[in-house]
């Protein structure tokens, strides 16, 4: 399944991991990092700890993400540590800029661990060919905000049209699922959540993080292919099998190679 909704939740309120997993977000991101003040982060580890000894379903573990605190910050390494004795593999790293620093949380973490690499600098935008091409790493998620205060860019519109095509561009070359987009601020208006989603989707994203519920169905819908894609799709693949060496025509145009492969894609995009 195409993993379209990262849903963060605090890591200090673990009343809210249950509630975030009765959600239709595809992962739930415990976070351990922004979310959680400096004097709580100790007594946060220790308590997600526990949950996911004790508390977490089978059922919903592959759904787990936990966020770490970032690379040589003071509760890194010890939330590395509390990973792996857990068992849990599905790691977010912030503030990701170094390629050796991923394969040294990926050797502590575990064989199995597999990073979303958190990009929200300017060092990781220039180091994002090396970031995705170190072998832990899953997927791409761009922090949008953090990157514009580093950048002293002033705006999240088409100022960052060039850096979000660079995502998609080392995502596809580095054979990566396609990117996850940054967040967007407002939960309760529908129609800017949407139209940031349809922004992030024409760029090649295929996915984006959620701050809140109420932006998980709209991710989540507008980023799958569409009733009217899904009906293309099929029409072109009944047409190639009809005529599997010949030229085709779907709906008045010429299908060729890149169109039948977009096609492919639609139908197995579940």
């Amino acid at each position: 399944m195409a993993l379209r909704s990262y849903l963060f939740v605090p890591g200090d309120r673990p009343e809210r991991f249950e509630k975030a997993l009765a959600s239709a977000a595809h992962q739930v991101v415990i976070d351990l990092e922004d979310a959680v003040n400096p004097d709580a982060k100790v007594a946060a580890r220790e308590g997600l700890s526990a949950w996911l000894g004790d508390a977490l379903p089978k059922a919903h573990r592959s759904r787990v993400v936990v966020r770490v605190n970032a690379f040589g910050t003071p509760w890194h390494e010890d939330d590395v540590s509390m990973l792996r004795t857990a068992g849990l593999t599905n790691v977010m790293v912030p503030k990701a800029e170094n390629a050796s620093e991923l394969a040294d949380i990926a050797v502590r973490c575990g064989a199995e661990v597999t990073l979303i690499a958190l990009i929200e600098s300017v060092t990781g935008i220039v180091q994002m060919r090396n970031i995705a091409n170190e072998k832990a790493v899953s997927r791409l998620a761009f922090g949008s905000f953090d990157y514009c205060v580093d950048a002293g860019v002033d705006g999240t519109d088409r100022e960052l049209d060039y850096v979000r095509s660079q995502f998609v561009i080392e995502s596809r070359y580095a054979n990566l699922p396609p990117p996850v987009d940054g967040v967007t601020l407002s939960v309760d208006d529908a129609a800017l959540i949407s139209e940031d989603v349809a922004a992030g989707r024409r760029f090649g994203f295929g996915g984006k993080l959620c701050i809140h519920p109420k932006q998980v169905d709209l991710v989540n819908r507008g980023f799958a292919p569409s009733d009217a894609d899904r009906a293309w799709a099929e029409r072109v693949l009944a047409k190639l099998a009809e005529n599997p060496r010949g030229a085709i025509a779907v709906d008045g145009k010429l299908v060729d190679k890149p169109i039948v492969d977009r096609a492919k894609r639609i139908v197995a995009d579940i």
